[in-house]
Protein backbone atom coordinates (compact mmCIF):
# COMPACT_ATOMS: atom_id res chain seq x y z
CA UNK A 1 0.00 0.00 0.00
CA UNK A 2 1.44 3.77 -0.89
CA UNK A 3 0.97 6.16 1.87
CA UNK A 4 2.00 10.13 1.71
CA UNK A 5 5.63 9.94 3.12
CA UNK A 6 6.29 11.47 6.10
CA UNK A 7 8.10 14.44 5.52
CA UNK A 8 5.86 15.62 3.27
CA UNK A 9 3.31 15.74 5.72
CA UNK A 10 5.15 16.76 7.86
CA UNK A 11 6.08 19.98 5.38
CA UNK A 12 2.14 20.55 4.72
CA UNK A 13 1.83 20.71 8.05
CA UNK A 14 4.34 23.20 8.88
CA UNK A 15 3.63 25.39 5.68
CA UNK A 16 -0.07 25.64 6.78
CA UNK A 17 1.40 26.94 10.14
CA UNK A 18 3.20 29.62 8.37
CA UNK A 19 0.37 30.53 6.29
CA UNK A 20 -2.17 30.87 9.69
CA UNK A 21 0.40 32.68 11.21
CA UNK A 22 1.31 34.94 8.22
CA UNK A 23 -1.63 35.94 7.78
CA UNK A 24 -2.89 36.99 11.24
CA UNK A 25 0.24 39.14 11.03
CA UNK A 26 -1.06 40.96 8.03
CA UNK A 27 -4.71 41.12 9.09
CA UNK A 28 -3.79 42.62 12.55
CA UNK A 29 -6.65 42.99 14.72
CA UNK A 30 -8.85 42.26 12.46
CA UNK A 31 -8.00 38.38 11.89
CA UNK A 32 -8.28 38.08 15.68
CA UNK A 33 -12.06 39.50 15.37
CA UNK A 34 -12.61 37.29 12.56
CA UNK A 35 -15.73 34.23 12.64
CA UNK A 36 -14.78 30.95 12.51
CA UNK A 37 -16.00 30.77 8.61
CA UNK A 38 -13.37 32.80 8.04
CA UNK A 39 -10.53 31.00 9.84
CA UNK A 40 -11.49 28.26 8.49
CA UNK A 41 -11.59 29.27 4.98
CA UNK A 42 -7.80 30.54 5.65
CA UNK A 43 -6.77 27.23 6.78
CA UNK A 44 -8.25 25.54 3.68
CA UNK A 45 -6.09 28.04 1.81
CA UNK A 46 -3.29 27.68 3.17
CA UNK A 47 -3.60 23.59 3.12
CA UNK A 48 -4.32 24.07 -0.57
CA UNK A 49 -1.63 26.38 -0.93
CA UNK A 50 0.52 23.36 0.87
CA UNK A 51 -0.86 20.66 -0.73
CA UNK A 52 0.12 21.98 -4.25
CA UNK A 53 3.15 21.27 -3.18
CA UNK A 54 3.40 17.72 -2.87
CA UNK A 55 3.23 16.18 -6.47
CA UNK A 56 -0.22 14.92 -7.76
CA UNK A 57 0.46 12.01 -8.73
CA UNK A 58 1.48 11.02 -4.71
CA UNK A 59 -1.67 12.69 -4.03
CA UNK A 60 -3.72 10.59 -6.23
CA UNK A 61 -1.61 7.36 -4.97
CA UNK A 62 -2.39 8.01 -1.59
CA UNK A 63 -6.37 8.88 -2.22
CA UNK A 64 -6.50 5.75 -3.97
CA UNK A 65 -4.47 3.43 -1.43
CA UNK A 66 -6.61 5.29 1.08
CA UNK A 67 -10.19 4.32 -0.97
CA UNK A 68 -9.28 0.70 -1.72
CA UNK A 69 -8.52 0.34 2.04
CA UNK A 70 -11.53 1.41 3.05
CA UNK A 71 -13.16 -0.53 0.45
CA UNK A 72 -11.28 -3.92 1.42
CA UNK A 73 -11.67 -3.24 5.17
CA UNK A 74 -15.62 -3.21 4.25
CA UNK A 75 -15.66 -6.09 2.10
CA UNK A 76 -13.63 -8.37 4.33
CA UNK A 77 -14.50 -6.80 7.75
CA UNK A 78 -11.30 -5.16 8.13
CA UNK A 79 -9.13 -8.77 7.49
CA UNK A 80 -8.10 -8.01 4.27
CA UNK A 81 -4.86 -5.62 2.58
CA UNK A 82 -4.16 -4.14 -0.42
CA UNK A 83 -1.25 -5.97 -2.71
CA UNK A 84 -0.13 -4.06 -5.40
CA UNK A 85 0.42 -6.24 -8.57
CA UNK A 86 3.17 -4.03 -10.37
CA UNK A 87 5.38 -1.62 -9.30
CA UNK A 88 2.98 2.30 -9.08
CA UNK A 89 -0.08 0.37 -8.98
CA UNK A 90 -2.35 -0.60 -5.96
CA UNK A 91 -5.12 -3.30 -6.25
CA UNK A 92 -7.17 -5.13 -3.29
CA UNK A 93 -5.81 -8.69 -2.22
CA UNK A 94 -8.60 -11.22 -2.44
CA UNK A 95 -9.65 -12.58 1.68
CA UNK A 96 -8.13 -16.13 2.47
CA UNK A 97 -11.03 -18.87 2.78
CA UNK A 98 -12.43 -17.86 6.56
CA UNK A 99 -11.27 -14.28 6.51
CA UNK A 100 -8.03 -15.39 7.43
CA UNK A 101 -4.40 -13.66 6.06
CA UNK A 102 -5.12 -12.54 2.45
CA UNK A 103 -3.15 -14.14 -0.14
CA UNK A 104 0.34 -13.04 -1.53
CA UNK A 105 0.20 -11.61 2.15
CA UNK A 106 4.12 -12.02 3.78
CA UNK A 107 5.37 -13.06 7.16
CA UNK A 108 2.67 -11.59 9.90
CA UNK A 109 0.05 -10.22 6.83
CA UNK A 110 2.29 -7.58 5.72
CA UNK A 111 1.93 -7.31 1.77
CA UNK A 112 4.71 -7.67 -0.62
CA UNK A 113 5.29 -5.25 -3.61
CA UNK A 114 7.95 -6.30 -6.67
CA UNK A 115 10.05 -3.71 -7.20
CA UNK A 116 12.35 -4.90 -9.46
CA UNK A 117 14.65 -8.06 -10.33
CA UNK A 118 18.22 -7.58 -10.52
CA UNK A 119 20.52 -9.24 -12.09
CA UNK A 120 23.11 -10.76 -9.96
CA UNK A 121 26.22 -9.89 -12.23
CA UNK A 122 25.27 -6.53 -11.39
CA UNK A 123 25.52 -7.44 -7.50
CA UNK A 124 29.11 -9.46 -7.49
CA UNK A 125 32.26 -8.60 -8.19
CA UNK A 126 34.11 -11.55 -9.00
CA UNK A 127 37.37 -10.95 -10.90
CA UNK A 128 39.51 -13.49 -11.95
CA UNK A 129 42.72 -14.07 -10.05
CA UNK A 130 45.55 -13.66 -12.71
CA UNK A 131 48.07 -16.78 -12.46
CA UNK A 132 51.60 -16.26 -13.25
CA UNK A 133 51.69 -19.81 -15.33
CA UNK A 134 51.47 -20.87 -18.89
CA UNK A 135 50.86 -23.72 -20.68
CA UNK A 136 53.72 -26.61 -21.51
CA UNK A 137 51.94 -26.76 -25.31
CA UNK A 138 52.62 -24.61 -27.25
CA UNK A 139 54.60 -22.12 -24.73
CA UNK A 140 57.82 -24.02 -23.81
CA UNK A 141 57.79 -27.04 -26.69
CA UNK A 142 57.76 -24.86 -29.54
CA UNK A 143 60.89 -23.10 -27.90
CA UNK A 144 62.78 -26.22 -26.98
CA UNK A 145 61.79 -27.71 -30.70
CA UNK A 146 63.37 -24.21 -32.61
CA UNK A 147 66.83 -24.23 -30.29
CA UNK A 148 67.43 -28.21 -30.83
CA UNK A 149 66.73 -27.31 -34.61
CA UNK A 150 69.34 -24.65 -34.13
CA UNK A 151 71.61 -26.69 -32.40
CA UNK A 152 71.52 -29.49 -35.02
CA UNK A 153 71.76 -27.18 -37.85
CA UNK A 154 75.39 -25.68 -36.28
CA UNK A 155 76.51 -29.03 -35.58
CA UNK A 156 76.06 -30.30 -39.35
CA UNK A 157 77.62 -26.83 -40.75
CA UNK A 158 80.30 -27.16 -38.16
CA UNK A 159 80.94 -30.95 -39.42
CA UNK A 160 80.88 -30.08 -42.98
CA UNK A 161 83.70 -26.86 -43.33
CA UNK A 162 85.84 -28.15 -40.16
CA UNK A 163 87.39 -31.42 -40.58
CA UNK A 164 88.20 -34.18 -37.31
CA UNK A 165 91.12 -36.54 -38.77
CA UNK A 166 91.45 -39.68 -36.51
CA UNK A 167 94.32 -40.24 -34.91
CA UNK A 168 96.84 -43.04 -35.53
CA UNK A 169 95.73 -47.11 -33.77
CA UNK A 170 96.57 -47.05 -30.13
CA UNK A 171 100.00 -48.46 -28.70
CA UNK A 172 99.21 -50.12 -25.75
CA UNK A 173 103.28 -50.43 -24.73
CA UNK A 174 103.31 -46.57 -25.07
CA UNK A 175 101.08 -43.79 -23.33
CA UNK A 176 100.40 -40.03 -25.18
CA UNK A 177 101.94 -37.49 -23.20
CA UNK A 178 100.46 -35.55 -22.01
CA UNK A 179 97.55 -37.61 -21.08
CA UNK A 180 94.56 -35.94 -21.01
CA UNK A 181 90.61 -36.61 -19.93
CA UNK A 182 88.10 -35.65 -22.26
CA UNK A 183 87.33 -31.64 -21.90
CA UNK A 184 84.70 -32.10 -19.80
CA UNK A 185 86.63 -34.30 -17.05
CA UNK A 186 89.43 -31.51 -17.62
CA UNK A 187 88.73 -29.38 -14.73
CA UNK A 188 88.25 -32.43 -12.27
CA UNK A 189 91.57 -33.34 -13.31
CA UNK A 190 92.80 -30.06 -13.43
CA UNK A 191 91.77 -29.91 -9.43
CA UNK A 192 93.65 -33.31 -8.82
CA UNK A 193 96.78 -31.58 -9.66
CA UNK A 194 96.25 -28.41 -6.91
CA UNK A 195 94.59 -30.77 -4.20
CA UNK A 196 94.68 -34.07 -2.25
CA UNK A 197 92.40 -36.88 -4.63
CA UNK A 198 89.76 -37.15 -1.30
CA UNK A 199 89.56 -33.26 -1.59
CA UNK A 200 89.58 -33.04 -5.28
CA UNK A 201 87.79 -35.70 -6.05
CA UNK A 202 85.09 -35.99 -3.77
CA UNK A 203 84.70 -32.54 -1.43
CA UNK A 204 85.18 -30.06 -3.52
CA UNK A 205 82.39 -31.81 -6.03
CA UNK A 206 80.06 -32.81 -3.63
CA UNK A 207 79.88 -29.73 -1.87
CA UNK A 208 78.93 -27.72 -5.47
CA UNK A 209 76.89 -30.19 -6.55
CA UNK A 210 74.75 -30.11 -3.11
CA UNK A 211 74.98 -26.16 -2.86
CA UNK A 212 73.64 -26.72 -6.66
CA UNK A 213 70.91 -28.89 -5.02
CA UNK A 214 69.55 -26.70 -2.18
CA UNK A 215 69.81 -23.14 -4.00
CA UNK A 216 66.00 -23.50 -4.78
CA UNK A 217 65.15 -24.35 -0.68
CA UNK A 218 67.09 -21.04 0.30
CA UNK A 219 66.78 -18.89 -2.20
CA UNK A 220 62.38 -18.98 -2.39
CA UNK A 221 62.09 -15.97 -4.94
CA UNK A 222 59.17 -16.76 -6.63
CA UNK A 223 60.51 -13.64 -9.36
CA UNK A 224 61.07 -14.84 -13.02
CA UNK A 225 63.16 -11.63 -13.75
CA UNK A 226 67.22 -11.93 -13.22
CA UNK A 227 67.01 -8.66 -11.21
CA UNK A 228 65.04 -10.14 -8.40
CA UNK A 229 67.22 -13.48 -8.50
CA UNK A 230 70.53 -11.99 -7.40
CA UNK A 231 71.41 -15.20 -4.91
CA UNK A 232 70.71 -17.47 -7.48
CA UNK A 233 72.07 -15.46 -10.29
CA UNK A 234 75.38 -15.31 -8.70
CA UNK A 235 75.38 -18.78 -7.17
CA UNK A 236 74.89 -20.20 -10.66
CA UNK A 237 77.74 -18.08 -12.53
CA UNK A 238 80.65 -18.72 -10.20
CA UNK A 239 79.54 -22.53 -10.59
CA UNK A 240 80.10 -21.64 -14.03
CA UNK A 241 82.85 -19.48 -13.94
CA UNK A 242 84.85 -21.70 -11.89
CA UNK A 243 84.26 -24.86 -14.01
CA UNK A 244 85.16 -23.23 -17.07
CA UNK A 245 88.25 -21.77 -15.57
CA UNK A 246 89.26 -25.01 -14.59
CA UNK A 247 88.48 -26.44 -18.17
CA UNK A 248 90.25 -23.94 -20.02
CA UNK A 249 93.78 -23.99 -18.50
CA UNK A 250 93.54 -28.13 -18.28
CA UNK A 251 93.02 -27.98 -22.33
CA UNK A 252 95.54 -25.05 -23.47
CA UNK A 253 97.40 -24.28 -20.39
CA UNK A 254 98.90 -28.11 -19.82
CA UNK A 255 101.44 -29.50 -21.99
CA UNK A 256 103.77 -33.00 -21.74
CA UNK A 257 103.63 -33.97 -18.25
CA UNK A 258 100.55 -32.12 -17.70
CA UNK A 259 102.98 -29.23 -16.61
CA UNK A 260 101.79 -25.70 -16.85
CA UNK A 261 103.01 -23.99 -20.25
CA UNK A 262 102.14 -20.69 -22.38
CA UNK A 263 100.25 -22.16 -25.51
CA UNK A 264 101.30 -19.15 -27.87
CA UNK A 265 105.10 -19.74 -26.92
CA UNK A 266 105.24 -23.73 -26.50
CA UNK A 267 102.99 -24.88 -28.54
CA UNK A 268 98.92 -26.37 -28.49
CA UNK A 269 98.82 -29.61 -26.82
CA UNK A 270 94.73 -30.19 -27.07
CA UNK A 271 92.91 -32.39 -29.25
CA UNK A 272 89.37 -32.54 -30.66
Amino acid sequence: MTEIPEHLLKRAQAAREKSASSGGDADGGSAAESSGSASGAASSEAASSAASRIPEHLLQRSKAAKDNKAENQAAAGGGAVAVADKVGAVVAAAPAAGGGVPAGAGPGGHTQRLLTVVKPGSIQDVKATPVDKVHTWPHLLVGEFVAALACTAFTFLFSVWVNAPLLQLANTNETPNPSKAPWYFLGLQELLTMFHPMVAGVTIPGMGLIALVLAPFIDRNPSNKPEDRKFATSLMTVHLMFWAVLVMIGSFFRGPGFLFILPWRDGLFFEL
